[in-house]
């Protein structure tokens, strides 16, 4: 206690409020892994199909890029990303709001998807 200012108090059981705080269970950790695996099927198997040779990104962007009339929808496309952010987003930094983890769970659906294909078909 020789750097603690003189006059202030410390409180000796200050963590006895954390006393009642459990440990994660072994299925809540099995349940943890099996999301993060399935999100991480699915960022691999969406990675594969949007940069293989004839894949979405280069079909997407010739589509966007053939004429000017399809190249006005850029701003449209960037408004709609800026207001997605926005919903998803939470105003305050210690609040987490329920849209946050919309994007973890259409992960996890791909994330299934392409393990079945990878069951039943061999590949992605």
């Amino acid at each position: 206690m020789a750097n603690q200012k003189p006059g202030k108090k410390v409180d000796p059981n200050r963590y006895s409020k954390n006393k009642d705080i459990q440990a994660e269970s072994k299925m809540g950790t099995l349940a943890a892994v099996g999301r993060m695996g399935l999100m991480l099927i699915g960022i691999v198997g969406l990675a594969m199909e949007l940069f293989r040779d004839d894949g979405w990104l280069k079909k997407g962007l010739a589509k966007l890029f053939e004429s000017t009339t399809s190249m006005m929808f850029i701003p449209v496309i960037i408004f709609v990303l800026w207001l997605l952010n926005r919903w998803m987003s939470s105003g305050n930094k210690g609040e987490t709001r329920k849209s946050g983890e919309l994007p973890m769970y259409a992960m996890m659906a791909a994330g299934a998807y392409y393990l079945f294909m990878l069951v039943t078909t061999g590949g992605f």
